[in-house]
């Protein structure tokens, strides 16, 4: 299926497009299965071919959700209020807001400051140079929710000006100076910070929602970093540490990289005052969004009272609100699939396949069906070139199954999201930040792959067992 998936990514847009019409087709000529209803089988039909036109990008993703919103209320299946439901709901305004959060971010300095502070300090040996930039990653995390904006849109610079400084370059075939390591080293940990926060990756919140809204379990900010924080910082310290020892750097000091760091903050000048506001600003999300429950203020009240602090101390205008199109096209086509997503639960796709499924792991206890169907939904991965879709098209479904199995819903619920982020390890076109810096050239892709699929089962031991023991002792089962 993935060399058919490869070839048709190949064909013209047109061909793409026609495919994925056919495929939508098909669904309204064939009888539902057994005894699921009509209207479930069509919206699962225009969601298969959605999520196939995510993959396969004959057109834009923001065309792609829109044609969907048509072609649901043109057949019948759903009226325009079922289909614009999405747009209502609090997540996926959280999603939203924190790319204006995240542009003031960027647009104040702040986050690249604080990567090259960490570099001053710790950048000495190529190992503590690594850990400088994960330490930075991991601090503007929360309020960035696009690891692609975060991992390429800061890091990805820093780590190749460190790469120029140090004369690695695969274009004279000196890649693996230093390259090659801290290429590696970058991507997989923002792969494992995405999966720590609830609003470290843009689908957290989507999973939130279907795990609410499936099986009534309450994801908050505090909780989700409460059951992530063991894994994740084990993680981190342990994958470069494996990434050091499967695919050394050349070098094995770097004395420059302080000095290099110092001439960027000289060139930066001392803290502005509009880095100052955002940085009082950032730990004030950071916590409300931990606590602000207990005040009755939820996550996504704390994104808007966020915003409005950034305009109101002129950090942000009402310009680069306007102008953050990342945000406008992730509300038109986040809330399309979260909409799709709910429906398949309300018309019966979801009870259905759950039934199914349930069937086929009967017999087997509750633990032993939430390894078999993790396993499964992680490595599907392959067939991906995007968490948000893969997370659209199954994590509902699988949590369902789950849960239906005997699973711990909550713990189920969890593994599911971790999973969510962790498998971006696997390949190079997996998730936004991947091609950005496969692209750089600095890791082959026989390469890329098999460091993906050996952090995979680390992660899977790590995120999977530890994660698991943790959570029992956090009472999720």
């Amino acid at each position: 299926m993935k060399e058919g998936l490869f070839f048709l990514k190949a064909a013209s847009k047109w061909k793409r497009f026609g495919f994925c019409l056919v495929l939508g087709t098909l669904f309204f000529l064939v009888p539902p299965p057994g005894s699921l209803s009509p209207a479930g089988w069509h919206v699962f039909g225009i969601f298969a071919t959605t999520i196939l036109g995510l993959i396969l990008k004959p057109i834009p993703t923001g065309n792609m959700a829109l044609l969907a919103i048509v072609a649901l209320c043109l057949t019948g299946t759903l009226t325009l209020e079922e289909v614009l439901s999405g747009f209502s709901l609090p997540t996926i305004w959280l999603v939203v807001v924190a790319f204006f959060i995240s542009r003031g971010i960027v647009k104040t300095g702040l986050g690249e400051r604080i990567a090259y502070l960490f570099v001053e300090r710790f950048g000495r040996k190529p190992l503590f140079l690594a850990y400088s930039l994960v330490a930075s990653d991991l601090i503007i995390a929360p309020a960035m929710p696009s690891n692609a904006a975060r991992a390429g849109g800061i890091l990805a610079p820093i780590v190749q000006s460190l790469n120029t400084t140090f004369g690695s370059d695969p274009k004279r075939g000196t890649e693996k100076r230093l390259g090659n390591f801290l290429v590696s080293v970058v991507f997989q940990c923002d792969v494992v910070i995405s999966a720590v926060f609830l609003t470290s990756m843009a689908a957290n919140p989507m999973i939130v929602s279907f795990a609410g809204d499936l099986l009534g379990i309450q994801m908050t900010w505090g909780g989700w970093l409460a059951a992530s924080c063991v894994p994740g910082i084990l993680s981190l310290l342990l994958y470069p540490l494996v990434i050091y020892r499967i695919d050394p750097p050349e070098l094995k000091e770097t004395p420059e990289a302080p000095a290099l760091a110092r001439e960027k903050l000289d060139a930066m000048g001392p803290l502005k005052r509009e880095e100052k506001v955002m940085g009082l600003i950032f730990l004030l999300l950071i916590a409300l969004w931990s606590g602000g429950r207990y005040l009755g203020i939820s996550e996504t009240l704390t994104a808007f009272i966020g915003l409005c602090l950034l305009l109101l101390t002129g950090v942000l205008s009402w310009e680069d609100v306007k102008s953050e199109k990342g945000a406008w096209d992730t509300l038109i086509w986040f809330a399309i699939l979260v909409m799709m997503a709910n429906q398949l639960n309300a018309k019966g796709m979801i009870p259905w396949f759950s039934q199914e499924m349930a069937g086929l792991v009967a017999g087997t206890n509750g633990l032993a069906a939430m390894v078999v169907l993790g396993l499964v939904y992680f490595y599907s991965h392959y067939l991906f070139a995007s968490s948000t879709a893969h997370v659209s098209a199954m994590y509902a479904a699988f949590l369902t199954v789950m849960a239906s199995a005997g699973a711990p819903p909550a713990m189920a619920a969890y593994i599911l999201a971790w999973f969510s982020s962790l498998f971006c390890c696997l390949t190079h076109y997996g998730s936004g930040p991947a091609p950005i810096f496969f692209g750089a050239g600095y890791v082959s892709q026989n390469r890329w792959w098999g460091i993906g699929f050996l952090l995979s089962l680390l992660s899977l031991l790590i995120w999977g067992g530890l994660g698991s023991l943790w959570g029992k002792l956090l009472g999720l089962w």
